[in-house]
């Protein structure tokens, strides 16, 4: 099965789980997993938030960025895959002069 973002409508999340400026965003969701592209203007960020009955995982396609993590933090480029597990917080901040634009995938438990 293929999932075509390119045919998708974006959809537009002013200040994302309480974090800056503006998230755009494409998903897919069957009821057990969302599947989303995404992207994060310079300067904007998903809020802080914990992932209690569901887990994360964020493939960075270009930009850079940080992702905080249980109070630490990660820099986030090309190529790298950020996981938040069950039970975890984290936040994601486009702290470039690019779009961070990253594939995300919500397994649900």
């Amino acid at each position: 099965m293929n999932i075509d973002f390119r045919k998708m409508e974006a959809e537009k999340k002013e200040n994302f789980k309480g974090g800056e400026k503006t998230l755009v965003m494409k998903a897919y969701d069957d009821g057990q997993n969302r599947v989303m592209e995404l992207c994060l203007e310079p300067g904007a960020s998903i809020g802080l938030h914990t992932h209690i009955d569901d887990s994360e995982i964020v493939y960075i396609l270009s930009g850079t960025g940080r992702a905080i993590y249980d109070g630490g933090e990660d820099k986030l480029e090309p190529g790298v895959c950020h996981y938040c597990p069950t039970g975890h917080t984290h936040s994601i901040i486009n702290d470039g002069t690019e779009e961070l634009r990253f594939f995300a995938v919500v397994p649900k438990n």
